[in-house]
């Protein structure tokens, strides 16, 4: 397969663009990454370029992505939000993984109260959470707990 040749393949395939944690607020339209090739201060901006901004890619698809190498002396992030403002993070001489932690705390999509279930959430049903009855769909609801027989009484 053409696609699973050159440098760390993993990384063309679906799986591993999906792990991405960094989901960037919808407010964010432009994300930019300057670094320099050379330079022991830059290696860590330089792996996160190799590792993670792929994910980033394909999880912000409405995202402009940029990367500027060797115009800047140190490394620095820079998000651009669509009302003018923007955000600077200073990357020199962090890891890949202080990189990709710092810009979760900050410019990542907030995740939804853990209480929400349904479709989109971390549960799809109610009946996953410890101390609630399970689905009608598992173990039949006693007869006054379904509307049937409760609408009849009255």
């Amino acid at each position: 397969m053409p696609f699973m040749k050159g440098r760390a393949p993993i990384r063309r395939t679906i799986q591993y663009l999906n792990a991405g944690k960094l989901v960037l607020k919808d407010k964010i339209k432009v994300f930019s990454v300057a670094y320099n090739i050379t330079g022991q201060n830059n290696t860590g901006t330089k792996e996160f370029v190799f590792w993670y901004l792929p994910q980033i890619q394909y999880k912000n698809p409405n995202v402009q992505v940029a990367t500027l190498k060797n115009l800047t002396p140190s490394p620095f992030i820079k998000c651009y939000f669509e009302d003018g403002r923007n955000i600077l993070v200073d990357v020199d001489n962090k890891s890949k993984e202080d990189i990709l932690e710092h810009l979760i705390r900050t410019v990542a999509e907030k995740k939804d109260n853990p209480a929400n279930f349904g479709v989109g959430c971390e549960r799809p049903c109610i009946c996953e959470i410890n101390g609630q009855i399970p689905c009608p769909g598992v173990v039949v609801l006693p007869k006054f707990m379904r509307g049937k027989f409760k609408n009849q009484e009255s």
